[in-house]
């Protein structure tokens, strides 16, 4: 197995789940601490060797998803400081966009601790244009990363019972359905708003692992809050998950084309094909067998890339697979995925976003990129590391409910 590792750490199998939560929480838990008091964002990409990442574009960039994703896994390692220090964040963050009072959220902000006004939007000082640079996909509001904020924020509730995270986590999901919902068949919630305040572009595609998401933020609201609305809204996406279940091929759609329509049949994204066994409240036994079409559609080595016959591995995709398989009793499946991931090792206890130099997801960033330009790249990533605290900890990211033992 060691030889087969894409890393350069070997951990025998029995110690290597313990080691990988030890670890990732620590590391997680120390970057918060790290920064001065108050709410904080932590950064996406954090150096190497001291160094910030060679791509301007994501030095001190604070996903949102990122960071939903690491207060989720801090709760799960037992630190609800720092894991609060984060849900402060997104919650300010609902109240206090600096062009936006509806609610939403931005997919990134500028990372560090939230200082009181509106919150910073990510972008640097282009030398060579001589005037500040913003990225498109960064400042937009994506439907997907709304809902990872509510469950970030849902879980800071649960753990806490402070009506702020609740009155937030409604303003989000107000705003997602206001904007977002698409009745045409099949029904559900388009892909978010894309682009700069005066020029944003609707983006019409509906994506399962989007409605996933929100089917599994209406529940988790609809546990704490119970209210025939809620429960209307989730089936609406839950509807949207079960329309994009293909039982001839034992897999499912990654979602719409941009007419919101017509069935995207050539795409894979690894998320969408695992998240649906844990996500929805009682999902069919049929699902199971995505575990098949995953082994072969999705395989990289030791563990799993994020398209259809990918070209590296995805860590955090990895360690997705490793969360579902051990959260549904496959712990065998799961074992032979925790050396994969400490394998992936940076400094400080980061983990990787990819071992090869660059993998592709076979997605575009935007409307307007020329070419498939979603990548991920051999640099630390907070994603990554967050997801494989929350597998190795035994968490579902969906419920906060903990992996029985």
């Amino acid at each position: 197995m060691c030889a087969l590792l894409l890393g350069t750490a070997c951990v025998h199998a029995a110690d290597a789940r313990p080691q990988l939560a030890q670890m990732t929480c620590a590391t997680l838990d120390a970057a918060v601490q790290a920064l001065p008091a108050g709410p904080v964002l932590l950064t996406s990409y954090p150096p190497l060797n001291g160094q910030p990442p060679a791509i301007q574009a994501l030095r001190g960039v604070a996903f949102t998803y990122d960071n939903a994703l690491a207060s989720i896994a801090l709760y799960g390692c037992g630190k609800p400081a720092s894991a609060g220090r984060i849900a402060d964040a997104l919650a300010y963050a609902t109240e206090h966009d600096p062009e936006y009072p509806d609610g939403r959220l931005r997919n990134a902000y500028a990372a560090g601790t939230v200082k009181e006004g509106k919150m910073v939007l990510p972008g640097y000082w282009s030398t060579e244009r001589n005037a500040w640079n913003q990225d498109a996909y960064q400042v937009s509001s994506a439907t997907g990363n709304q809902a990872w904020a509510a469950l970030a924020l849902l879980e800071a509730y649960r753990q806490t019972s402070d009506e702020r995270y609740l009155n937030a986590t409604q303003r989000l999901l107000d705003w997602t359905l206001q904007h977002t919902y698409d009745s045409q068949p099949p029904a559900g919630f388009i892909g978010g708003y894309y682009g700069y305040t005066a020029s944003q572009v609707r983006q019409g595609w509906k994506s399962t692992e989007h409605n996933v998401d929100l089917a599994a933020a209406w529940a988790a609201l609809d546990q704490v809050q119970p209210s025939k609305e809620n429960q209307r809204r989730e089936a609406i996406a839950r509807s949207f998950v079960n329309s994009q279940w293909l039982p001839d091929e034992g897999r499912f759609l990654i979602g719409t084309l941009p007419d919101g329509h017509t069935a995207e049949h050539t795409l894979s994204g690894l998320d969408a094909q695992i998240w649906p066994l844990i996500a929805v409240q009682n999902p069919p036994a049929d699902w199971l067998r995505v575990f098949t079409f995953i082994d072969q559609a999705h395989r990289s080595g030791p563990g799993y890339g994020f398209n259809r016959q990918p070209d590296g591995l995805w860590t955090e995709g990895t360690a997705q697979a490793a969360a579902v398989s051990s959260l549904r009793g496959n712990t065998r499946q799961a074992a032979a995925l925790w050396p994969v991931l400490m394998a992936q090792q940076a400094e400080g206890g980061w983990l990787f976003a990819t071992p090869q130099a660059q993998i592709s997801t076979g997605l575009k960033i935007g409307p307007d990129s020329a070419y498939n330009d979603f990548f991920y790249y051999h640099l630390p990533h907070l994603g990554a590391t967050a997801w494989a605290a929350i597998a190795a900890t035994g968490v579902n990211p969906f419920t906060g409910a903990q992996e029985a033992n």
